[in-house]
């Protein structure tokens, strides 16, 4: 029996087994913690691409200065 091939019963045994050893509560927590670190990472990922589409568009814009548009 591979871990892949552990099917239903298997984790329902497991998760019983994990709530006995560390109880309701210290599981609720650390689910409670987890969905924090989530949308920590989501926000984070958000602001990263903000970023960089200021970053895009702030180089986009033309910076030549006047008289050297003249020239062209």
């Amino acid at each position: 029996m591979g871990i892949g091939n552990i099917g239903l019963p298997g984790l329902l045994l497991i998760a019983v087994v994990v709530l006995v050893l560390f109880g309701r509560g210290k599981i609720s927590s650390l689910m409670g913690e987890v969905g924090k670190g989530i949308t920590a990472f989501k926000k984070g990922v958000d602001e990263g691409k903000q970023e960089l589409e200021e970053q895009a568009s702030a180089e986009a814009k033309d910076v030549t200065p006047a008289d050297e548009k003249d020239k062209a």
